[in-house]
């Protein structure tokens, strides 16, 4: 095998291996922002901002999400309606519940088992295994998000979205509580 060969293999590697390494929030960002509380700031009503950028090439997604919160007892319940600049919305509803280990679990119609999320000083890691519905039929994947909180209005979100273990793209949201 060539020189070029073998260097084209080993970055091509390091990008799928650096692609499927795991976020970790700043140690110093519960202090700078304060602990993240995910019923407080999703209690109410909620806009996002979001693109969807695949990992190899492709066009990126455009969408907005209004998200109204609501309290059913212990149950956290939020209410996403999506809207893409292509004109697809999409609805989702969470039900969502402390797991009384400091964590939360959560169910969706179109997320397969239960999502698990945990507190990590300003963020809050969500992962869930999801059913896109595609034109023939539908694409199961694997979310790995990341919120991090930075005041009492703003919440960045980083996922990592992957197929069978490898990253197939990325979502950036900027959330932003309506006051």
């Amino acid at each position: 095998m060539s020189r070029y060969r073998l260097a084209a293999c080993l970055l091509m590697l390091g990008a799928l291996l650096s692609g499927c390494a795991t976020q970790r929030p700043d140690p110093a960002g519960q202090q700078a922002y304060g602990a993240f509380q995910l019923e407080p700031y999703f209690t109410g009503q909620v806009k996002a901002w979001g693109l969807f950028e695949p990992r190899f090439g492709g066009s990126i997604r455009q969408f907005t999400v209004d998200i109204l919160g609501r309290r059913d007892g212990a149950t956290l319940v939020l209410e996403e309606d999506f809207k893409f600049s292509d004109g697809e919305t999409q609805r989702r509803v969470w039900r969502i519940q402390p797991d009384g280990a400091g964590g939360y679990g959560g169910q969706a119609d179109d997320v397969y088992g239960t999502a698990r999320g945990r507190v990590a000083g300003n963020a809050l890691q969500w992962a869930y295994d999801l059913r896109l519905k595609t034109d023939d039929g539908g694409l199961d994947v694997a979310f790995d998000d990341w919120l991090y909180r930075f005041d009492d209005e703003v919440v960045l979100n980083r996922a990592i979205v992957r197929k069978w273990g490898l990253p197939v793209g990325s979502i950036t949201l900027a959330f932003r509580k309506i006051r």
